[in-house]
C-alpha cells in the first residue's frame, strides 16, 4: 500500500488553524494508524517535560500524581501532542523506532528497533498516550505506554552505548544551554549563572567555566538550599550568591557586591519560573550579553523592561537547538568525572 506524502514540517498533521507549522498550532492529528512516507513512528517509553511545564503541572494539581497523570492526559486529548497551554512548552522522548516511511528509508542513518531521545519539543509532536506508568516529580520524568510521530524536519540522536537511558534523556533535554554557553563566553569574562543548581544551571557553569577560564569568574545564583550542596563542592564554580531573579533588585545588590560594581559580561538564566527577566537584565552590564534559556521567560517583559531603565544589552532568546548540541553535552558527561556522578545521584 503507497504511504500518503507528508510535509517535511509536518504541516500535514496541522488540524487548527490550517496553514501553520505543528509547534504554533492549536491541534495536530496523532493518528497512529496511518504514517506518511516522511515520519518516524516512535514506541515511546519515557516523557521528559519540560521543566516550567511540569512545574506549572505540579502547582496546579497541587503535587497531587493522579491529577498530574489526568492534567497531562487531557492536554494530548484535546491537542495531540503535549503543549503546555500555560506555558506553551513541551519537553522531550525517548523511544524505539517503530516504523519508518518509505521515503527515509536508505536517507537517514535510522533503522526499526533503534533507540533514539527525540531533540525536538513534545509542543509539535503528534503523541499518543495510551497509559501513564509512573510520574517521578524529582526529575520531570513520566514513564508511559505512548506512539510519537517525528517529522522528516525533526532532529533526533540515538542513545548512547555507554550511560543509561535516563541519565541520557535528562541531559539532551537541556543540551542547547551548555552548547549555547560555549558559544556565548569567551576568555577573561564574568559569567552569572541564575538557577544554577539544576541541571541546565550546573551544566552552563561547567562549560562556562572550561571557555572563561583562570582569568575569568562563573557565579552560582541559588534560590534556596536545594541543590546547594552540589555547588559548593563544583570546582567550575567560583562562588554562589543565594538570591531569587524575582526580587530584581535585591539580587542586584547582591551581584554588585560580589563584582566590587562591575556587574557580569555574561547572565545566563536557566529558572523555570516566571518574572526573573528584570533580575537578569539588571545584573549585566551595559554592552553584555543576556541568555535566557528558561521556558517562562517573556520576551514582552525583557524587551520592554531592559528598555525602561535604559539598559544597552544583547538579549538571546534560548533555542533548544545548537548545531551539534547533543553531541556536544553528552561529551561534557564523559569528560567531567563531577557531573557524570552528580547527575546519576539525580537522575538514577
Amino acid at each position: 500500500m503507497t504511504q500518503p506524502k507528508g510535509n517535511r514540517f509536518g504541516l500535514h498533521r496541522v488540524i487548527e488553524p490550517q496553514g501553520v507549522l505543528p509547534q504554533p498550532a492549536l491541534r495536530v492529528n496523532n493518528d497512529m494508524s496511518v504514517l506518511y512516507d516522511n515520519e518516524i513512528m516512535c514506541d515511546v517509553s519515557t516523557l521528559n517535560v519540560d521543566s516550567a511545564s511540569f512545574t506549572q503541572i505540579e502547582e496546579q494539581a497541587k503535587g497531587n500524581i493522579d491529577e498530574i497523570k489526568k492534567t497531562m492526559l487531557d492536554i494530548v486529548a484535546r491537542f495531540g501532542k503535549h503543549k503546555n497551554p500555560v506555558t506553551g512548552s513541551g519537553g522531550m522522548f525517548i523511544g524505539t523506532v517503530a516504523k519508518l516511511g518509505d521515503a527515509l528509508k536508505g536517507k537517514i542513518d535510522l533503522k526499526e528497533g533503534d533507540k533514539i531521545a527525540s531533540l525536538v519539543s513534545l509542543s509539535l509532536t503528534p503523541l499518543k498516550i495510551h497509559e501513564i506508568l509512573a510520574v517521578h516529580p524529582e526529575t520531570d520524568q513520566v514513564d508511559v505506554r505512548a506512539q510519537a510521530i517525528l517529522f522528516e524536519s525533526a532532529i533526533w540522536a540515538k542513545l548512547p552505548e555507554d550511560m543509561p537511558e535516563k541519565l541520557a534523556l535528562a541531559v539532551l533535554d537541556v543540551a542547547g544551554a551548555p552548547a549555547q554557553t560555549a558559544r556565548l563566553v569567551k576568555p577573561g569574562d564574568r559569567v552569572l549563572i541564575i538557577g544554577a543548581a539544576g541541571k541546565s544551571g550546573l551544566l552552563c557553569c561547567y562549560e562556562a567555566k572550561r571557555r572563561t577560564g583562570v582569568t575569568g569568574e562563573v557565579i552560582a545564583v541559588r534560590r534556596s538550599s536545594r541543590g546547594a550542596e552540589a555547588l559548593e563542592r563544583a570546582p567550575f564554580v567560583d562562588k554562589i550568591i543565594e538570591g531569587s531573579a524575582v526580587e530584581a533588585v535585591d539580587l542586584l545588590e547582591k551581584v554588585e557586591k560580589a563584582t566590587g560594581g562591575q556587574l557580569c559580561d555574561v547572565v545566563i538564566n536557566c529558572v523555570n519560573n516566571p518574572d526573573c527577566e528584570m533580575g537578569s537584565i539588571l545584573c549585566c552590564r551595559e554592552g553584555g550579553i543576556v541568555y535566557f534559556f528558561s521556558m517562562a521567560t517573556s520576551f514582552t517583559k525583557a524587551a520592554l523592561g531592559a528598555e525602561g531603565i535604559g539598559k544597552d544589552i544583547n538579549m538571546i532568546i534560548g533555542n533548544g537547538y545548537t548545531k551539534g548540541h547533543a553531541a556536544i553535552t553528552l561529551e561534557l558527561m564523559r569528560e567531567s568525572e563531577f557531573l557524570r556522578k552528580e547527575f546519576e545521584k539525580r537522575y538514577l
